[in-house]
């Protein structure tokens, strides 16, 4: 192969389509140099790309809130064919369809030994976890591109039992990569159970993921909240209850308008650091969301927070928040004993388990996230209709494989 078409980062509100060297299987220089290890990869395998998403994690990249630099390569959320193995790969085939985690994992570490995938520590020097494509992960080469190389493989790599039924669902299968089990994990470490209220700030493909999670757990009733008109219709198109919050008034009043209390058994923050205040027109309060689900969460509740919240953005409304640092009101989280889960999701811990979901038609997680097909070269349009708010979970089709 010659090269490796690409999606690449090049300034605020511009991404592009570059040619790259197809992939070796090699570490990133960034990831052997700094951990001292051998470059060479035999255990990694080359997927053939059948379909990568954007996300609202590359958005925050591509709107200029993160410090990642231009030429920095995209995508992290990866489903693809096995077409090159390594000499150490085992029990991975070429032609095998693979879910990949978008954390990067040796399997090896004392991380991965606990599951904790999302901060195993030999895949990037600067800290614990690495992703694909993503600023200060390692270096690795991102996955929305028609190529790209992943090391550990035997350990990565969910292999679908049957190609032909994973082609048949997969617009449902690709979300396994990130968005579902993040989500998943946002309502599971809230504590969604068997009869729960849930309320789950943010309709984006994230808090739709995470709504739908919480369906299959058991919640009673999922309130979603939002600003957008299309994203709470989405959330509503499979039965979720609502709230708009570019309307005036308190959310725990909202809230007992449809629950007949204003509290709830569980709450998830699907939002992040960008979130805004309530209201038309609210300025740009990242502490918003983090404080609204501590006020409207019973006492004793979990909170679940898949809301990216990050070290350095050059944007942040105020030096503190440029550092990560917002006003949170920590003492009433402990006033009410909440106990809070953050952090990237462990995806090998619920892949699995959704994928048979997916496959025995329990879930319906494309439907749910509205998923929408584009071409490699439509990536443009697709990150700048997401970043407008179109109510739609964009996957990018790099080799015309899903229509056809």
């Amino acid at each position: 192969m010659s090269g490796n078409r690409v999606v690449v980062y090049q300034g605020p509100g511009e991404v592009s389509v570059e040619t790259i060297d197809y992939p070796k299987l090699e570490l990133p220089d960034d990831v052997a140099t700094g951990l001292g290890i051998k470059k060479a990869a035999p255990h990694a395998a080359i997927l053939k790309l059948v379909a990568t998403n954007i996300c609202g994690s590359d958005q925050h990249m591509v709107r200029g809130r993160t410090t990642a630099p231009v030429g920095q390569t995209l995508g992290h959320e990866i489903t693809g064919e096995v077409v090159e193995l390594g000499d150490d790969v085992l029990f991975a085939k070429e032609g095998d369809i693979c879910s990949v985690p978008f954390n990067i994992a040796c399997g090896r570490c004392r991380m991965c030994d606990e599951g904790k995938t999302g901060i195993c520590l030999n895949v990037n020097p600067a800290r614990a976890g690495a992703a694909y494509g993503y600023v200060d992960m390692g270096g690795w080469i991102g996955g929305q591109a028609e190529y790209v190389m992943v090391p550990y493989a035997d350990f990565n790599l969910l292999r679908f039992p049957d190609r032909d039924q994973a082609l048949e669902k997969i617009l449902d299968l690709t979300m396994l990569s990130d968005i579902f089990p993040t989500g998943y994990h946002g309502a599971y470490t809230a504590g969604v159970t068997t009869g729960s209220t849930v309320y789950v700030a943010g309709a984006g493909p994230v808090g739709l993921a995470a709504a739908h999670a919480a369906q299959l757990l058991g919640a009673s009733v999922v309130v979603v909240g939002d600003m957008l008109p299309d994203r709470l219709a989405q959330a509503r198109s499979f039965g979720c209850e609502t709230v708009d919050l570019s309307q005036s008034g308190e959310l725990a009043d909202k809230l007992a308008e449809v629950l007949g209390e204003p509290e709830v058994d569980a709450a998830v923050d699907a939002v992040g650091f960008e979130a805004r205040g309530h209201g038309q027109g609210a300025d740009e309060a990242p502490a918003t969301v983090l404080n609204d689900i501590m006020s409207v969460a019973r006492a004793g509740a979990s909170l679940g927070i898949p809301g990216l919240y990050v070290t350095g953005d050059p944007g942040g409304v105020d030096e503190h928040a440029k550092i990560g640092q917002v006003g949170v009101r920590l003492g009433l989280g402990w006033a009410k004993s909440h106990s809070f889960a953050t952090g990237q999701c462990p995806v090998k811990q619920y892949n699995r388990k959704l994928m048979n979901l997916i496959l025995n038609e329990k879930a319906q997680i494309a439907k749910a996230v509205n998923a929408t097909t584009i071409p490699l070269d439509g990536a443009a349009d697709g990150y700048r209709e997401f970043d407008q708010g179109a109510a739609k979970k964009y996957v990018i089709d790099p080799h015309a494989t899903i229509g056809g």
